[in-house]
Parts: C-alpha cells; structure tokens; sequence
C-alpha cells in the first residue's frame, strides 16, 4: 500500500510538496469545483475547518475540471475564487484529474483504499470527499451529495 503521506503533490503557486505534514491529523481531501451545483459545500468545508483546526483536523481541496468542465480556471483564478465567495482558509492545491489515465495518485491511492458503491473505483462528480484517520488509517469515502456537516461525527470520532 501506497503511503499517502509520501505522494508528491503541487500547491497552487507552482510549489512540489508532499502530504507528510497532516500524518497526524484527521484529514479531509476534496475534489472541488468553482461552478459546481455543489460549489456551495466551500462554505460547509470551511465551517469544518474553522471549528475542528486546533484539534488536528484539516480540509485539502484539490479542484477538477473532469467533470461537465466546472473548474475551467487558472490555479490563480481558483484561489482568488475560493478565498472572495468563500472565505476559504484551508489549503486548496493544484488543479488536477481524479480519473482515467492522467489521474493524480493520490487519488488512485483514495479510490482503492475507499472504493465507490459496487467497489467501483471512479468519482463519479465534484465534491466526492475522502475522510483520513491519522496516519493515513481508516480511508471513508462520501458522496457529492453530503453535504459536510453530515460528516461531523465520524470527524469527532477520529479525533
């Protein structure tokens, strides 16, 4: 098993990291969309963010144009996007693909670790949300249509 916490990914400014400082953290990686039916879920992502960050808990958005081509713009535009409609503080990273052949391994990682209904694989919209235990423990994988308060107590728990 991949080590999630070793998989390069880039921030939005163009910089090469890693995941490595959330290992102890309760994590909640995201892919998001600026014009998205469920774009909305910012300010639900954000309320998680806000209320459970001193207690080891993050959020992680990583935006996708896979989908209906919701996230048609620049890393630059996104940010500025997230951070005017939103109030985003959380990190948003890079644009990336969450499926087929260019899809980011972090996401392959996720997919397998927490596969869909039926033990499919694929994401099947924005907003499909992967929650982490701490050290990469325990990957659970919610629908687009939860909203993220639903998820709430399964964060309670793993902290």
């Amino acid at each position: 098993m991949t080590d999630l916490y070793s998989i390069p990914v880039q921030t939005a400014d163009g910089q090469k990291t890693t995941l490595a400082d959330y290992k102890d953290k309760v994590v909640l990686v995201v892919n998001t969309a600026s014009k998205c039916g469920f774009t909305k879920q910012y300010a639900g992502l954000e309320d998680l963010y806000k209320k459970y960050k001193d207690r080891g808990f993050t959020v992680l958005g990583f935006p996708c144009n896979q989908f209906g081509k919701q996230e048609p713009g620049s890393d630059e535009e996104i940010q500025e996007f997230c951070e005017l409609n939103f109030g985003v503080s959380f990190p948003v990273y890079a644009k990336l693909d969450v499926n087929g052949d260019e899809a980011h391994p972090l996401f392959v990682e996720l997919k397998k670790r927490a596969p869909g209904l039926l033990g499919t694989e694929g994401i099947k919209w924005n907003f499909t949300k992967f929650l982490i235990g701490k050290n990469g423990e325990n990957v659970k994988r919610y629908a687009p249509k939860d909203a993220p308060a639903s998820l709430e107590i399964e964060i309670e728990r793993m902290l």
